[in-house]
């Protein structure tokens, strides 16, 4: 959809638009274009992040066949993605999560919404940061020992900070380098090793290789679930800084559709060369190998190759850990801006200087090291760790969903310069579907191990869920911003509508 508008109209037009949702809009700076916006997103979902650092864990657990969870979880985001289109072509504020199940359902149901979406960020820097060890190990040569593995998380995350406090500029700037180095590890490489270096049939993708053992495969396979999971959220940071980029309501949801969509096809691309040219495939499915992803580099590359392939892999894990604290220190901002938060006045501090949430970066900063710290003490429950994450992110999603279903069936009509018309009732449905069977297969106990080896995602889930409950119980901070419209949707639409009519007379 063209906009012939001018930009100083079209400016005009987005402060109108923040304006009658209640925000003032001159807290950020719109300096985000569409391709920095796909870029964050991209770097965010990071297909190569992805595939690195669950690729011997997957092949483990449920052997080649996993593959075919990128597909099915690619369709299913893809609805969701969607959904999450007209959202924030209706409410396109800085924050995602929090302000679109505030304005869709109500206070309440946002604030413990976002607590959980927080901590899921928050917990999905660390892992990001965590996977990253491996490759910096292999770079540099040395043992990936568990104090490697420390030194470094923390690094990623403090570099990030850096990056971060330099302003918007700079996390497009970094965002579109680790777009190119995401296209560049998984399309380049995967088209390669699936052209010159296949040393398997592609009839591995319908083989177990014995994964699962004497238990029916597709058990085995429902519980490898997680190799797709981890792979497609990160398409909402695209939403997150909607303040920060020009023509929001059209650009944002066609740069969560493309990050989707590219970032899919890539993360399957890769995957599937990975598989294809592992020469050692029965190895990996038995969990003999440790690090195949490097000896899959440096059989196919040569060593100096898979060197300088390391490089690239590091760039798109910095990229990644940087657009995802981006992502929830917005939504720090964004719930503290609405004084939601103990310490809101503080959290809500923006730099003058770069026009980004100074105090929220640093949250988004320390309390994963500190998670680094518990990461260090016990290296095996980091797959647990990352499965929280994934569980907690897909509850904020279909808490999402969710809501938008609530609206419609109350009548609401998105407003937004994209929406899906007629067919949104029915992709909002299947959404829906789709995100409840993947919440039920995350929170799945395991089938080995001490008790909390088996439940430690669902225990986690209750600790936040609890202590949030309990802040929200006691300290009632949903009452704190009565100035900023809840459940709104439909009052919203009906204004939107107005002002464009309005707008369309005085033409």
């Amino acid at each position: 959809m063209s906009n012939p508008e001018s930009p100083s109209t079209a400016a005009n037009a987005e402060q109108a638009h923040l304006e009658a949702l209640g925000y003032s809009g001159a807290d950020f700076h719109r300096s985000m274009s569409l391709w920095s916006n796909i870029a964050l997103g991209f770097t965010y979902l990071s297909p190569l992040v992805g595939v690195y650092s669950l690729f011997a864990y997957s092949l483990h657990l449920g052997g080649p066949p996993v593959i075919w969870w990128i597909v099915i979880v690619g369709c299913g985001q893809f609805l969701v993605a969607l959904i999450f289109g007209e959202v924030v072509s209706q409410y396109p504020v800085a924050g995602g999560i929090y302000p679109w199940t505030r304005r869709l359902w109500g206070r309440r149901y946002a604030w413990m919404v976002s607590w959980i979406y927080i901590w899921a960020v928050l917990v999905t820097v660390t892992a990001v940061a965590e996977f990253g060890g491996g490759f910096v190990a292999s770079l540099l040569g040395i043992a990936h020992t568990r104090e490697v593995s420390l030194i470094t998380a923390i690094g990623l995350l403090l570099l990030a900070l850096a990056f971060n406090f330099s302003g918007t500029h700079m996390l497009a700037r970094v965002a579109r380098i680790g777009l190119a180095a995401e296209l560049l590890g998984v399309i380049a490489l995967g088209l390669y090793l699936l052209i010159f270096k296949r040393a398997n049939s592609f009839s591995v993708f319908f083989d177990s290789m014995g994964a699962g053992g004497n238990d029916a495969y597709f058990l085995t396979f429902l519980g490898a679930a997680l190799a797709g999971l981890f792979m497609f959220y990160g398409f909402e940071a695209c939403g997150d800084v909607a303040e920060e980029v020009d023509d929001p309501t059209r650009r944002i949801p066609r740069a969560m559709i493309l990050t989707i969509l590219i970032g899919g096809l890539s993360a399957l691309m890769s995957f599937a060369g990975y598989i294809l040219a592992a020469p050692n495939l029965g190895q990996i499915v038995a969990g003999d190998d440790d690090d195949p992803i490097s000896h899959i580099l440096t059989s196919s590359l040569g060593h100096l190759g898979s060197k300088l392939f390391l490089c690239v892999a590091i760039t798109a894990f910095i990229s990644c850990v940087l657009s995802l604290q981006a992502a929830g220190s917005r939504l720090i901002y964004a719930f503290a801006r609405d004084r939601m938060l103990p310490g809101s006045d503080w959290l809500s501090k923006m730099s003058e200087r770069h026009a980004v949430p100074a105090n929220a970066l640093l949250v988004a900063c320390v309390i994963p090291i500190i998670i680094c710290f518990y990461v260090y003490l016990y290296p095996e429950q980091l797959p647990r760790v990352t499965g929280f994450a994934v569980l907690a992110i897909y509850i904020a999603f279909q808490a999402v969903v969710l809501a938008a279903l609530r609206q419609r069936l109350r009548g609401w009509k998105p407003a937004g310069d994209w929406n899906l018309g007629r067919w949104g009732m029915l992709v909002n449905v299947a959404a829906l579907c789709y995100g409840v069977v993947a919440m039920v297969l995350l929170i799945k106990p395991g089938s080995d191990g001490t008790f909390l080896d088996r439940w430690v995602v669902a225990i986690g889930l209750l600790i936040v869920v609890g202590t949030g409950v309990l802040y929200m119980v006691i300290a009632r901070p949903y009452r704190n911003s009565d100035e900023v419209g809840e459940g709104d949707a439909i009052e919203v639409a009906d204004l939107l509508r107005r002002m464009r009519a309005d707008k369309a007379q005085q033409r």
